[in-house]
């Protein structure tokens, strides 16, 4: 039984983890869309306020009184602060194989992105190395995972050896 469960956790391990290598795919390219998008914007505002002799910090300081300018000021803040991220999980990303990405899943942590990926995603049939190694890799954790749940589950249930 545990064996036979086991195997439905590796299967399951393997389909899930066979698909990191093109959702990792798919979100990079939207990395780098909204990287760039909001490169344009904060581009933008810097040389504005360069044009008036403002740093950034200082156009900020002087965008407030209204509403309106209040809530724009928090919204450049917002942006400005959301490219940084951006930024730096394109930095270390780019250029790396999907394997290499597995390690630096960490990276994938801008929540609408993902969202927004996943929402668009549709599971594909692994044919490349990667997805094949990316499978392998789901199918013993899947396996160990549920090997380890059952075994410890059932650990007390076992008949002790005289």
């Amino acid at each position: 039984m545990i064996r036979a469960l086991a195997m439905v956790g590796g299967l399951s391990g393997a389909v899930a983890f066979s698909q990191f290598p093109e959702f990792s795919q798919q979100y990079m390219q939207r990395l780098a869309g909204a990287r760039t998008e909001l490169k344009v914007v904060t581009t933008g505002f810097d040389l504005t306020a360069q044009a008036a002799g403002y740093t950034r910090d200082q156009a900020l300081d002087q965008m407030g009184g209204s509403d309106f300018q209040n809530n724009l000021r928090n919204q450049m803040k917002v942006n400005f602060a959301r490219f940084d991220r951006l930024d730096a999980a394109h930095t270390a990303l780019k250029g790396t194989e999907p394997l290499a990405r597995l390690a630096k899943v960490w990276h994938f942590r801008d929540t609408d992105l993902v969202k927004r990926t996943w929402e668009d995603y549709r599971p594909a049939i692994p044919v490349t190395a990667d997805g094949l190694l990316c499978a392998g890799i789901g199918f013993v954790g899947g396996w160990l995972l549920v090997s380890l749940i059952l075994g410890a589950f059932l650990r007390p249930f076992r008949r002790k050896a005289y």
